[in-house]
């Protein structure tokens, strides 16, 4: 290290944001995330030992992958190097690896690469490290906000450890903020603040298990709050208010977040839940989803999961999602709210869905089998000369507009698809449909 890289690397350290100085140095400082570093879990062992393997830290911004990361290349004796994803290249890797090679080779030294943002590596990128993973050369840790299994090469989650962090617990984010108000080495100790509790709760609510949002607005509030007659800065409620504003939403439209509060939606609709219905769409809507998209699941839904129970919520689903397109937000939040209510309050059944399901199972099965002779076409010329379409019974020219003829092919005659329930408008079907038969069976009796 020259000395402009001493001198840079000093000045850094001062001029860093709060959240980069309070970065715990060793696990005893570490906050939250006991499910994977409590004491005796396998990460814990394994950093204590300095005997860490190939390991991925996936979860949102500012639950500690980073920081995790640093605690072991403070605690390992080993060659630590770090990259970010977002920056470096494959020459960056190369050279990374040519040294690491040095290093085993001469020192039998092992070299730990910490590659933050690994996601951004394209497949061709990820794919160069995988035979020096493999074969030791180096020990990989990832970060990632997003899904390791969707995003990182399949190849090196296999020779990985996948550990999932959580969003920080609202306490955790509390001990973080009181450490980062009197810490007077790293932290903003020296400027001799203090937090109000209402102020503190709030805080730490808002930041939505974000430490860096959490440690940015306290950092901002000491730094641009004036100093009060007691000589002291007070970061009241009104202050932190400021600095944090609006909640933090932890939405991505193609990653978990988007995947995990869509399902939600759509299961509560079909769990019968408007409250929960309501409480999704009202997520989706913060985070900007695209309101086509949701109208769209909302259609989805009526169709599969209400079906015929009440054919009418289709018709509701299809007017909203035309409706939101021509209205646009905010308004179209009205529309897909009493599309979606509708919905979940509707009775439920699947048979039409579960009907269509069983039909290509069974032409799959069954291939092209030929469509009985009366139903053919005969309205071309020579039709009626080749056997289309004679004998076929008009079903208005019969008593209730319906007549007993074969319309499934003859190889499945008896086959039933569509299995109405005991559920709303179901019930009239079910019943309609056995008046019918039951009228034709009398029918057939007679003429016997």
């Amino acid at each position: 290290m020259d000395l402009f890289e001493y001198m840079r690397q000093g000045a850094m350290k001062k001029e860093s944001p709060l959240a980069a100085r309070l970065r715990p140095r060793t696990l005893d400082e570490v906050v939250g995330q006991q499910h994977i570093i409590g004491k005796d879990t396998l990460l814990y062992r394994a950093i204590r030992a300095d005997k860490i393997s190939s390991v991925i830290f996936y979860g949102p911004p500012g639950t500690g992958k980073t920081t995790l990361a640093k605690v072991i290349a403070g605690t390992t004796s080993s060659e630590f190097t770090q990259i970010n994803a977002t920056v470096a290249g494959k020459k960056d890797m190369e050279a990374v690896v040519e040294k690491a090679k040095d290093d085993l080779g001469m020192f039998g030294k092992r070299t730990i690469l910490f590659i933050d943002e690994i996601h951004r590596f394209n497949k061709g990128q990820q794919d160069y490290l995988l035979p020096f993973v493999e074969d030791g050369t180096i020990v990989l840790i990832g970060a990632t906000t997003e899904n390791p299994y969707f995003e990182v090469n399949g190849a090196l989650i296999s020779r990985s450890i996948v550990f999932e962090l959580k969003p920080l617990q609202s306490e955790d984010i509390r001990v973080l903020i009181r450490r980062a108000v009197e810490d007077k080495e790293r932290g903003m100790g020296a400027y001799d603040a203090v937090i109000e509790e209402d102020a503190l709760s709030f805080l730490a609510d808002l930041s939505d298990g974000d430490a860096r949002r959490a440690l940015n607005a306290v950092e901002l509030g000491v730094l641009t709050t004036e100093r009060s007659e007691d000589g002291k800065i007070h970061l009241t409620l009104e202050v932190v208010k400021e600095c944090i504003q609006k909640r933090s939403m932890r939405y991505d439209k193609t990653g978990d977040n988007h995947y995990d509060v869509i399902s939600a939606f759509i299961k509560s609709m079909r769990g019968s839940d408007p409250d929960a219905v309501v409480y999704y769409l009202a997520r989706m809507l913060e985070s900007g989803e695209d309101i086509k998209f949701i109208a769209r699941r909302i259609m989805i839904c009526a169709s599969e999961d209400v079906g015929m129970a009440d054919p009418n919520a289709l018709t509701v689903a299809v007017s909203a999602s035309l409706a939101v397109e021509r209205v646009g937000m905010p308004e179209a939040r009205i529309l897909l709210a009493q599309a979606a209510v509708y919905v979940a309050t509707a009775p439920k059944s699947n048979a039409s869905y579960m009907a269509v399901n069983d039909a290509i199972a069974e032409v799959q099965r069954t291939g092209n089998l030929p469509v009985p002779t009366h139903l053919q076409d005969g309205s071309y010329r020579g039709a009626k000369k080749l056997g289309r379409g004679i004998g076929y019974k008009y079903a208005h020219d019969y008593p209730n507009h319906y007549v007993e003829q074969q319309y499934l092919p003859y190889e499945l005659t008896g086959k039933e698809f569509f299995k109405p329930g005991g559920n709303g408008y179901e019930v009239k079907i079910k019943d309609h449909m056995k008046s019918l038969r039951e009228a034709q069976d009398v029918k057939d009796t007679n003429l016997k």
